[in-house]
């Protein structure tokens, strides 16, 4: 009898937030995303933005972080993703 293998792997993509230096402010890209708004550049993870979220599938992840990015601005932080 032929059994259909099913996929264990387990979940392992993850979005971050990542507090950024005052410098970032100095790179046009991130003035032009974030007019009007200053924030740090690779100070330190604020983990309490993001780990509810982590772990997730590729795809996920993709579109998670659109919509965290989205949700942060509407919030008033700056964002920049990559």
């Amino acid at each position: 009898m032929a059994t259909r293998r099913t996929s264990t792997r387990k979940h392992h993509y993850s979005v971050y937030v990542v507090e950024l230096a005052d410098a970032v402010w100095n790179v046009p890209g991130f003035r032009k995303a974030n007019p009007g708004y200053v924030l740090g550049f690779g100070l330190r993870l604020l983990p309490k933005l993001y780990e509810v979220y982590n772990p997730m599938p590729y795809l996920g992840a993709c579109e998670m972080e659109v919509e965290l990015g989205i949700a942060l601005r509407e919030a008033g932080y700056g964002v920049w993703q990559a």
